[in-house]
């Protein structure tokens, strides 16, 4: 099995893959407060519930947009696993070129989602990350990754509404039967999740009047499910797309040693 590691600002998603199928995936909360032992104790666990032992963890890799527990996640693979986890960066072969000024600031994140969208789809492509942030990436028709949008997320949105607004509480993030609200928590809903929707047909339509025709859109993320549906424009929802973008990375750098 090799395991899949991306690390975001929120949450820690972890997947395992046999045979080239994923077998399982799951996530845990960041806290950058944990030790290296405490991760793999909280690791080890997940993996206990899905059956899995450390002997059969033959390789991992990580991507990471939080720098400050990036190594001690990487300690507590070493620990529970064994393995030394492989690092999402450009240098590897992943399949992709970047085209942007400076393409050390590309996420590892978009990185994994561009791999994964040029290894399943047709291009060009837009890739939708719906996280703490939201974040559209331009991949071009030669897979190369053309640039970027990046705005606030759907979560980060609606907890600065609620905490800025004092009649205003919290609501669950689902769509509400109709776009005019009759009360405070359909109108929140309402701006909320078909707000989201309509900024993703928008922001594709402007990404197209530069890019080109696209012939994939494809989102990912916590907050895709609940909006992603709500488009006009068709978009293919994969939960997965990060990890499997690493997967792809892992398995052509293992073909690349051979």
């Amino acid at each position: 099995m090799i395991l899949t590691v991306d690390i975001g600002n929120t949450n820690i998603v972890l997947g395992g893959y046999e045979d080239g199928v994923l077998a399982f995936s799951t996530r845990i909360s960041t806290d950058k407060s944990l030790e290296a032992d405490q991760y793999a104790l909280e690791l080890s666990g997940i993996l206990r519930l899905y059956k899995v032992s450390a002997e059969r963890i033959e390789g991992a890799i990580l991507s990471s947009v939080v720098p400050q527990i990036t190594d001690t996640v990487a300690r507590a693979l070493r620990l529970f696993a064994g393995v030394e986890p492989l690092r999402l960066a450009q240098s590897l072969p992943t399949g992709v070129t970047v085209q942007i000024d400076n393409p050390a600031e590309l996420g590892a994140d978009l990185l994994a989602g561009a791999i994964a969208a040029k290894a399943a789809y047709p291009l060009p492509a837009i890739v939708i990350d719906m996280g703490t942030a939201t974040k559209l990436t331009a991949v071009d028709a030669d897979g190369v990754v053309q640039g970027v949008s990046i705005m606030p997320g759907l979560f980060i949105s609606l907890n600065a509404l609620v905490s800025g607004a004092s009649q205003l509480g919290g609501i669950a993030t689902e769509a509400p039967r109709r776009a005019i609200g009759k009360n405070t928590v359909e109108s929140m809903q309402s701006g909320v999740v078909f707000g989201a929707a309509g900024m993703l047909d928008g922001m594709i339509e402007r990404f197209e009047a530069e890019l080109g025709p696209v012939k994939t859109v494809v989102a990912t993320g916590g907050a895709a499910g609940c909006v992603v549906p709500h488009c006009k424009r068709p978009i293919t929802h994969v939960p997965t797309l990060i990890l499997d973008g690493l997967y792809e990375v892992y398995r052509r750098s293992a073909a690349a040693e051979e």
